[in-house]
């Protein structure tokens, strides 16, 4: 039988991680359209509001339900905003360990979300799922993903080489065996590849939420 996490969400003192909802499509489809996020995701282009739903109401579940992962998005607490996305992918049931992906919409950068929402989940499935090993990658240029990872405590564990490709803006270029339509190139790059155990996130979290630490609910509040 297949392990799976449970349905739930989980809040910090700013923010809400939670189930997408089809209301989240027009937001999660502006995020997503994003030059940073479509030079360093796999995320497809152009990523327009089909690519959006199809995600939220088949792709997103069906992580959970299969037993890969689980996929939460960030809101803001007071306002309900969609800002971001982390998902958990590539779990591994025996060993208890998982893969994280992260991302910030450029409306929200710079205010502390990404390595607030990936405390959350950490501590969650450390202390809740009983998870023994998280790991990130983040591409060889991509500054911005490196700092979480070390804000977060992640400690690196070495290269990947060659082992990513990013998309990088190209000049008047068009569909060729090269490169994706749309003004995008493709490129190859390392993966660095970083590590987060329990014991690293010891007394840690209090800097990423304030004293309220984190909380995991069973249920949401649904927006019709």
């Amino acid at each position: 039988m297949t392990s799976t996490f449970p349905d739930i969400s989980i809040s910090t003192d700013r923010l809400v991680l939670r189930p997408f909802e089809e209301a989240d499509v027009p937001a999660l489809t502006a995020m997503m359209a994003d030059d940073q996020i479509t030079a360093w995701l796999a995320s497809p282009v152009p990523y327009g509001e089909d690519r959006a739903r199809d995600f939220v109401t088949r792709g997103a579940p069906a992580r959970r339900t299969s037993g890969d992962g689980i996929v939460f998005a960030v809101t803001e607490l007071l306002t309900q905003r969609l800002v971001g996305l982390v998902e958990l992918h590539g779990a591994d049931w025996r060993v208890l360990s998982a893969h994280a992906l992260y991302a910030t919409a450029s409306w929200a950068r710079g205010e502390g979300y990404a390595s607030e929402s990936l405390a959350a989940v950490a501590h969650w499935l450390f202390q809740d799922q009983k998870f023994e090993r998280l790991e990130l990658r983040t591409a060889a240029d991509n500054t911005a993903a490196q700092q979480v990872a070390q804000k977060l405590g992640c400690i690196s564990e070495g290269v990947l080489r060659n082992a990513w490709i990013a998309r990088t803006r190209t000049e008047n270029f068009g569909s060729s065996q090269t490169g994706t339509p749309g003004g995008w190139a493709e490129i190859r790059t390392d993966l660095i590849v970083w590590s987060l155990l329990p014991e690293d996130l010891d007394g840690s979290f209090d800097q990423f939420a304030g004293t309220g630490g984190y909380a995991p609910h069973p249920g949401w509040p649904r927006r019709h």
